[in-house]
């Protein structure tokens, strides 16, 4: 069966600020799966630059699973930018050296892990993510929320800080939606069932 090809980077004929976006992706710390794309006002290549403090020397990583839709100017704010909060100052002394550069000896600048957005997650325009938060399968991120904390999947969040608004599903269906992971079907199975997919009615999924 046809499906897009998931090697392109502009998949819409004619337009280039809509990408898949593995395929635009240089830094080895940014990992996005298949058919995640990002759609930018001006240039798809805004979305490296959007993702902040992301410092080789930290060891942090940004991991995005499959089929997101992100929208443009959303913001990931990852650990290089934390400073100390449980000192008498917050300053980064030792960057600047000339006998500072022992400010942090013995000291670890916070950190808190990967940042990691699940599978099918839309994140509207201008969403802010700031570091370690995890986002879960098929949660709705609103327009301009920044996000603090952990999004439960199938969940609906927005506002600063972002809060949950409500559950997209019941919990039952949400648990047999997380074990049928449809994003890691292979792509013919997913094809022959786009207008499953694009309903309601779990039971009329094909295998």
């Amino acid at each position: 069966m046809n499906a897009p090809d998931k090697d392109q980077v502009f998949p819409l004929p004619q337009y280039d600020r809509l990408c898949f976006l593995k395929n635009t992706i240089k830094n080895p710390n940014i990992i996005v799966g298949d058919y995640t794309y990002y759609d930018d006002f001006e240039d798809v290549h805004n979305f490296e630059k959007n993702v902040r403090y992301l410092f080789d020397f930290i060891g942090d990583k940004l991991i995005i699973g499959k089929f997101c839709m992100i929208a443009s100017d959303v913001t990931f704010i990852m650990n290089g930018a934390n400073h100390l909060t449980d000192a008498i100052s917050t300053y980064p002394f030792a960057i600047f050296g000339h006998g500072w550069e022992q400010a942090m000896e013995g000291k670890t600048y916070p950190t808190k892990g990967d940042t990691i957005v699940g599978n099918d997650v839309w994140i509207g325009h201008k969403v802010t993510i700031m570091p370690g938060v995890k986002i879960g399968d098929g949660a709705i991120i609103a327009t301009r929320s920044v996000v603090t904390k952990d999004v439960e999947p199938y969940s609906v969040v927005g506002g600063n800080p972002a809060k949950e608004l409500k559950k997209r599903f019941s919990e039952e269906e949400i648990t047999k939606l997380l074990e049928l992971k449809w994003w890691d079907w292979d792509i013919d199975r997913i094809t022959r069932n786009v207008q499953n997919l694009t309903a309601n009615r779990l039971d009329e999924l094909l295998p």
